[in-house]
């Protein structure tokens, strides 16, 4: 399948069902490796890591890769024909034909992940600008249960969406862009830890890091690392 027919997928399902896929294209090699930073800081240890709303796999393509030997991908995508595609990439991926068990695939939304898993890394492609207020703060907690304690959860947002959306949505649909906005703006200043302004991607787009304290440790920070155009 090549990135013309992905495309075309994702632009349809875009359509189609905005609650599950939040984006006019899929995430840039210069955004994926953004996000995938926390992966390649922890190896070669192995990890286990959650990768949320993954539409069609460009951020699980940078993934597979970088992962250290005895590490686990479960990525939850709950897209129908989203999630078909992604078995599909696991199942034909040439590093993954010794160890198919690596990665798995899960149809769910990440709120309903069933189990008592919890991860060293989450990467967050799910959509949040188009939720409820109440959706986002339930899928951020969820985050949270589910990282290990000292866990990083990496995230993205677009450049210019509340700009735009001021001028361009009704003031019912401004108004819970701006409470979503409050509710992530609430959870940087506790977690974040770093962010990434990404040029090279359509359209540009700002990566958060925010972090799990540690069980040992008060909920403080050494500073925020912010290192805006490092990707590009």
């Amino acid at each position: 399948m090549d990135s013309r027919t992905l495309d075309w997928t994702f632009l349809t399902e875009a359509a189609r069902d905005p609650r599950t896929t939040g984006a006019i294209a899929p995430s840039g090699k210069a955004l994926a490796r953004a996000l995938t930073d926390p992966v390649r800081a922890l190896a070669p240890r192995p990890l286990t890591v959650l990768e949320a709303g993954a539409g069609t796999g460009a951020v699980t393509r940078a993934l597979i890769p970088q992962l250290p030997p005895g590490s686990r991908l479960d990525v939850v995508e709950a897209n129908p024909r989203f999630a078909a595609r992604l078995r599909h990439l696991v199942d034909t991926h040439p590093l993954l034909a010794a160890e198919p068990e690596r990665v798995r695939v899960h149809r769910s939304y990440v709120e309903d992940l069933p189990g008592e898993q919890r991860y060293d890394v989450i990467v967050s492609g799910l959509p949040l600008t188009n939720f409820t207020p109440g959706q986002t703060e339930t899928v951020m907690a969820r985050y949270l249960e589910l990282l290990h304690p000292g866990g990083t959860l990496t995230y993205f947002a677009y450049r210019g969406t509340r700009q735009a959306r001021t001028l361009l949505s009704s003031r019912a649909q401004a108004r819970r862009h701006h409470a979503v906005e409050e509710v992530m703006a609430a959870y940087r200043r506790r977690y974040a830890t770093g962010r990434w302004s990404v040029w090279a991607n359509l359209p540009p787009a700002t990566v958060w890091q925010l972090r799990r304290p540690s069980r040992d440790a008060p909920d403080t920070r050494a500073g925020l690392r912010d290192v805006a155009g490092a990707h590009r």
